[in-house]
């Protein structure tokens, strides 16, 4: 069976030595000294270990089952929950006024990670709970607020969202669930919605569905789309459960991973709604969910990859066969394990140079949005919105080749259920569909992202790459190794943004051809920065003699492996997106 450990030294190096978060003029950071994080990531590391990675095969075989209308979690998922309530882990990043404990986001960002890397199906019931309450915070009433809120802090109540309809997915346009008026103030819900994670089970005396719906006689489309509370068990004026609403679960969908998680198709006959903020404006208030879960997401692709990671590497220090081609390295034995071969250390460093990065630039991206949310500031908004679908779409898809590399680690063991391998696969290649599928984040960044507001955050991020080369330029350990590449790098971005910006007025189908290259260039060039800074936090380290030697000598081999091996893609990249349309779009319809 797998096993995990929770990266903490990994996360305390991020935190303390690259973005010294102690020292941010961000209200609340000054209270992330060292010694508290790691006393929060080595205790959530616990939980992670001895708790949840033993329920990951649990529920990965068992499932949830639908029984007489009550969907029934894995053996051991509702102890497991209810530790995690009594331990307060749900509340970690909500409002003191309903329970919350008031921490970061970036505190729960790291802390998420390694719940979910030991039990993504798991951790998917809380996280969404997250979601709900904070679009309910963000576009609520006093009322709603005060009814809702302390129950989804504690978790006592979980939350869902429920956007997807059999015959729509993203045009949310289409959707023809319909919310009648009632004189009482009150919504009658009718429809049929699908995908529902965590819609259902046994791990909470209610759900509360946040549920897109559309009043009669609004406007056309997207824009008459409202979002209401449809509680699963009503609730009376005084916060007592006064009786089911009319909402069931029609059926679970057999999936190919997370099964641990209850995906459902969810029925409403005209169950009893409220109108969370204002009519026809509820694509508004989902988006703040869904910007956060996409953000959640992306932390998920992240740590499939360094579970599924973790239990390659160590494999390949234990399985033997074959000799290294220089001579033996374990003289003694039959034959070397098998991470003296070059091409099992290439799958291994691809994995844990992209994993360290990418938890890196995960990281930034959550101090940007504690940023906006504790200081208002206008600036890291719009920067966080041109990176949350690079961040979802890249750290989803390089997540989920991670999982396939690690599998391949294991030869066939990999691909024997009982290894394990498989799962981290199977759950992590929903990252890359669910909350928008990553084509669609392709679009949005170059569709709508990247001209915000004139270009302005895109020449932001720029700015911010030619910032951190100029002020080590005279960095001689950082030079070659480390600035060189980062610049060639940004050099393909900006020649990519400048071709888009040359052809996408009158060949709009050039600019999004290339929509997906461009995620991933931009993606490379964000864990490029990344590196570099990791570099100078060890490079200065090692210079001062600081910290431990072997760990900075390690970071500065890998960073040099993602710099030379990984990086160049972006060259990739650019030809592709220079190539326009014409290759993508040749061929008519009939000939596919």
């Amino acid at each position: 069976m797998p096993t995990y450990t929770a990266p903490v030294a990994d996360i305390q190096f991020v935190l303390h030595d690259v973005l010294k978060v102690a020292g941010q003029d961000i209200p609340g950071y000054a209270d992330l000294d060292p010694d508290f994080t790691a006393a929060v990531f080595e205790e959530a590391g616990k939980i992670a270990s001895h708790v949840l990675a033993p329920l990951n095969r649990v529920g990965d075989v068992e499932g949830c089952m639908l029984e007489n209308g009550v969907v029934r979690t894995p053996t051991g998922f509702r102890a497991a929950f209810e530790q995690l309530k009594a331990g307060g882990w749900p509340a970690l990043e909500c409002d003191p006024a309903y329970g919350g404990q008031g921490m970061p986001a970036l505190l729960g960002t790291a802390v998420g990670e390694i719940f979910s890397a030991a039990n993504q199906s798991f951790t998917m019931y809380h996280g969404l709970t997250h979601g709900a309450y904070s679009a309910i915070r963000s576009h609520g009433t006093a009322e709603q607020m005060a009814t809702y809120l302390p129950k989804l802090v504690s978790c006592e109540w979980t939350g869902t969202m429920n956007l997807t309809e059999p015959h729509c997915g993203t045009d949310l346009g289409l959707m023809r669930t319909k919310a009648i008026p009632q004189a009482d103030g009150t919504y009658r819900i009718t429809g049929q919605k699908i995908f529902i994670s965590a819609g259902d089970h046994d791990l909470a005396e209610n759900v509360v569905h946040l549920v897109l719906a559309k009043i009669p006689g609004g406007p056309e489309g997207i824009k008459g789309v409202s979002l209401f509370i449809v509680p699963k068990i009503l609730v009376s004026d005084d916060g007592a459960l006064r009786g089911r609403n009319a909402v069931s679960v029609g059926k679970l969908e057999e999936k190919m991973g997370v099964h641990g998680n209850a995906t459902c198709v969810m029925n409403y006959d005209e169950a009893e709604g409220y109108l969370l903020g204002a009519e026809h404006k509820g694509l508004r208030a989902m988006f703040t969910m869904m910007n956060e879960a996409r953000l959640g997401v992306a932390m998920q692709g992240l740590a499939q990859a360094e579970a599924a990671y973790q239990n390659a590497a160590a494999y390949a220090k234990d399985r033997l066969q074959g000799r290294a081609v220089t001579g033996p390295e374990n003289p003694d034995g039959p034959a070397d394990p098998i991470i003296v071969h070059p091409d099992v250390r290439r799958m291994l460093l691809d994995q844990k140079a992209f994993i360290e990065g990418g938890r890196a630039f995960m990281l930034w991206g959550a101090t940007l949005l504690d940023r906006v949310r504790r200081s208002g500031d206008a600036e890291a908004e719009g920067l966080v919105s041109l990176l949350t679908p690079v961040l979802k779409g890249f750290l989803t898809d390089k997540g989920f080749e991670c999982t396939i590399a690690a599998q391949q680690v294991l030869g066939g063991h990999g691909y024997i259920e009982e290894w394990g391998m498989s799962q981290f696969a199977r759950d992590a290649r929903i990252t890359q569909i669910y909350e928008g599928a990553n084509g669609i984040q392709a679009l949005d960044l170059v569709g709508r992202k990247l001209a915000s507001d004139g270009g302005r955050h895109m020449s932001g991020f720029f700015g911010r790459v030619e910032s951190f080369i100029g002020a080590c330029a005279q960095k001689d350990a950082l030079g070659e190794d480390f600035l060189d590449p980062l610049a060639a790098a940004a050099r393909d971005l900006q020649a990519a943004a400048a071709y888009f910006l040359k052809v996408g007025m009158t060949d709009p189908n050039a600019a999004l051809a290339g929509s997906y290259d461009f995620m991933h260039l931009l993606g490379h060039v964000a864990l490029g920065l990344m590196w570099s800074q990791m570099a100078d936090a060890s490079a200065s380290a090692l210079a001062a003699g600081e910290g431990a030697a072997a760990f900075h000598q390690t970071k500065l081999a890998t960073g040099r492996y993602y710099m030379a091996r990984l990086l160049p893609a972006t060259r990739l990249h650019l030809a592709r997106i220079e190539s326009g349309a014409e290759p993508v779009m040749a061929l008519g319809a009939h000939a596919f």
